[in-house]
């Protein structure tokens, strides 16, 4: 039954549109099961009719005309229910209706199946049968799986239109919203340009040859014409991006050396095998070894591999050229986005970015953090080909994309767009003013940085400080361990651009969904396994070189403090300090005379949550990693689309542990600030300040709009509201509940109408 399963799956995937896919479903279904009749109903969205969509042993003349609402027949009643309903005789149940124009009272017995997509009900899957009899468990559970593994296709039939209007002829794409994950935020309204691959590598057939000297000479053109590219598309970004951003495009150049992927090509070629045929086999050796990779970030190397593959096929084939138009307002879309294709896209006509494949690690959405646009990644179910040159709009912080968005939809999106703008014109206004509550609080605004282009953003935004550097990402976008002489360097550019302000360092954080290629860590669970300090405290030469490095980067400045990630307990807590003792020795008998700065332990283990006050008794501060804490408090991967809308900051138990945190930590006198996501949304920022952290640290791109709103509320009024809210068990009534707050305080907008002058 499984192969019969899987074939018709594959069938129903290759079909050219929804109707021949729903013929192939119904046809091979009764088929399988030696049922009589086999039918689907879809839920129309414009009537909330379940809709006779295919049939096979029913009157075919009733498709499309037969409809039910979901209180009527027993169709309906699957819909309703969400469960399969198995009838031996259909005609007794009270909620049978009959249909004359269907022909279906020659059957006795019915089965039904719910087909359900994202927990919303797209369809019903039916098999009827003469014989009086009930359905058996296994025939029940094979229409279940069936219906299933149809509900992705449904999905799309359901973006495309297809569904609409009682099965007349579709429309194209309507409004619709899909869910993919977070790559940058920020929102965008523009118009959908798809780029598709430069060439196909799959269709590329094996090829003997005799010439080997002349195939070998067409692939160095080859590469020749690649690296030119490459070289041109980084040059184009030159105005957008600081150079080590660019230093993405020479992971494509390394892997065109005659140590690559050239090298093998080249081996290839000279056992008799034509260029083409030479890259398509080593390509896909090589992603394919990419994708079986546990790690995350290592799997979406593959996609760079594969674009690399499909320049050079281009060349090979000589079709380089798309022609594509981009309007003011470009939406690229594309299966698999990657960093070479941004450059190709006019420099002020890209506003947004989405990708059906990839996640927040992709390169392309690490560039596009930089570059400030907002992006999706992991779209899974967006049938992109069908959305070019429709209007889309990009929500790169929730991770949603509308396309042919209706009037209402437009008009809220073009708000927040110009809001954004507005708020962007008063930076200078902002950036000099103090963080400030109308009632005289004062709260800190820190950044996040990663990569040097962040302090110039940073900068212009007015932080007070860096609460979160992430060592890490100079390491990603190398291909080797960089040395304590260049991690030096890179860190004293990061401490002398804020100094004297502080610049809070965290350890080395790879693993999880954060690696590097060349120090592959694999795991069935990357996220639970092998990551943060376990790695550096394991590996304590990486560990001291790091520390070290940074130590001697402060000298003069003093503006250091380190912190540890992915702290479990005080036995990691303690082997750690010890070695940062170790390497601060090391570096004052070297005659750098620096002191010992800062040490803060990040909370974003649940563990750590419950050991506040003994983790604060050996260190100078803490601060909590909101993304991770969340994560782990509600076992959710934020980069998985299938549960990411399961991912929410507001959540009850997350809003506990971090009130547990605040309280735990001033009770030993120690201060606590808190990175994230969370600590950038202007709205749970009022509740983070209520709790009493002591800095909050963002992206500086929501620095501007956390300062506005903050400025514009009483902290006595915060912590009634937050009072409020942890009476609450529901995360969707406090997202409700603290909009409706704001909005009743005239705090619903980011966008001021003058800034507030409050000291």
């Amino acid at each position: 039954m499984l192969n019969t399963l899987r074939k018709i799956v594959q069938e129903v995937n290759s079909a050219k549109d929804l109707k021949a896919a729903l013929g192939i479903i119904v046809l091979r279904v009764k088929e399988a099961m030696g049922s009589q009749v086999c039918s689907v109903y879809l839920l129309d969205p414009e009537t909330n009719r379940f809709v006779l969509m295919a049939t096979e042993g029913l009157n075919k003349r009733s498709i499309g005309k037969v409809s039910m609402a979901p209180n009527e027949g027993l169709v309906g009643l699957v819909g309703t229910r969400e469960e399969p309903l198995n009838l031996e005789n259909a005609a007794d149940h009270p909620r049978y209706r009959y249909f004359a124009e269907t022909g279906e009272e020659r059957y006795a017995s019915f089965l039904g199946a719910p087909i359900i997509h994202h927990r919303r009900v797209v369809g019903v899957l039916v098999i009827q049968q003469k014989e009086r009899r009930q359905f058996d468990e296994g025939e029940e559970a094979f229409l279940v799986t069936m219906s299933a593994q149809l509900a992705g296709v449904i999905a799309h039939a359901e973006a495309t239109g297809s569904i609409r209007g009682l099965g007349r002829q579709g429309k194209g794409i309507q409004e619709a919203k899909f869910v993919g994950v977070p790559g940058s935020p920020g929102a965008a309204v523009g118009t959908a340009v798809v780029m598709l691959p430069p060439a196909d590598l799959d269709v590329v057939p094996d090829k003997h040859i005799t010439d080997i000297d002349a195939e070998l000479a067409l692939f160095k053109t080859a590469i020749e014409g690649v690296r030119a590219d490459m070289r041109a598309l980084s040059a184009k970004l030159a105005t957008q991006l600081r150079p080590e951003e660019r230093a993405l495009f020479d992971v494509y150049l390394m892997m065109l050396d005659d140590a690559s992927l050239g090298s093998e090509i080249t081996t290839v070629i000279k056992t008799g095998q034509w260029a083409q045929g030479a890259l398509r086999q080593v390509v896909t050796e090589h992603v394919n070894r990419f994708e079986l990779m546990d790690d995350a970030y290592l799997r979406e190397r593959a996609s760079d591999v594969k674009d690399l593959g499909r320049r050079l096929l281009a060349y090979l084939q000589e079709e380089r050229q798309q022609n594509l138009v981009y309007p003011e307002k470009t939406i690229l879309v594309s299966e698999e986005l990657t960093p070479a294709m941004l450059g190709e896209v006019p420099e002020g006509t890209l506003v947004g970015l989405v990708s059906v494949l990839g996640s927040g690690n992709s390169h392309v959405a690490i560039l596009a953090r930089a570059m400030g646009i907002p992006t999706v990644m992991g779209l899974v179910d967006l049938p992109y080909a069908k959305v070019d040159g429709i209007e889309v709009i990009v929500d790169g912080t929730r991770g949603e994309v509308y396309t042919n968005p209706g009037d209402v939809l437009r008009k809220q999106f073009a708000e927040v767009v110009e809001e954004e703008k507005q708020l962007a014109l008063g930076l200078d206004t902002l950036r000099d003013l103090p963080c400030v509550t109308l009632d005289g609080h004062r709260m800190p605004l820190w950044v996040n940085t990663g990569l040097l282009a962040d302090v110039a953003r940073a900068q212009k935004r007015g932080a007070e400080g860096v609460g979160l550097y992430r060592t890490e990402v100079p390491f990603m976008i190398n291909q080797r361990f960089p040395s304590e002489k260049e991690q030096l360097a890179i860190y004293r550019e990061q401490l002398a651009a804020f100094h004297p302000q502080p610049v809070t360092m965290r350890s080395l954080d790879i693993g999880g969904d954060k690696s590097l290629s060349y120090f592959p860590i694999k795991e069935d669970n990357p996220f639970l396994g092998w990551r943060g300090i376990r790695v550096t405290l394991d590996h304590p030469e990486i560990f001291l070189v790091q520390t070290r490095a940074m130590l001697k980067a402060s000298e003069g400045l003093n503006n250091l403090r380190i912190l540890l990630p992915m702290i479990s307990g005080t036995h990691e807590l303690e082997e750690a300090l010890h070695l940062i003792h170790r390497a601060w020795g090391e570096v004052r008998d070297e005659g750098t005379d620096v002191p010992m700065p800062p040490i803060g332990v990040m909370i974003e283990i649940p563990a750590a949550v419950y050991q506040t006050r003994e983790l604060a008794r050996q260190v100078d501060f803490l601060s909590v990693g909101s993304n991770d804490l969340t994560q782990y408090l509600l076992a959710v991967d934020r980069n998985n689309p299938r549960v990411a809308d399961l991912y929410d900051y507001l959540h009850p138990a997350v809003l506990q542990a971090l009130q547990t945190v605040v309280r735990d930590a001033h009770a030993e006198g120690k201060p606590v600030s808190i990175c994230g996501e969370m600590a950038g949304d202007p709205a749970a920022a009022v509740l983070l300040m209520a709790m009493g952290f002591d800095s909050l640290s963002m992206n500086a791109t929501n620095l501007p709009k956390v300062k506005w709103m903050l400025r514009q509320i009483n902290l006595s009024k915060a912590k009634d509201l937050l009072a409020e809210l942890m009476t609450i068990d529901n995360p969707q009534v406090i997202h409700s509940s603290l909009q409706l707050a704001l909005k009743n305080l005239g705090l619903s907008k980011m966008n001021p109408p003058a800034v507030n002058k409050a000291l």
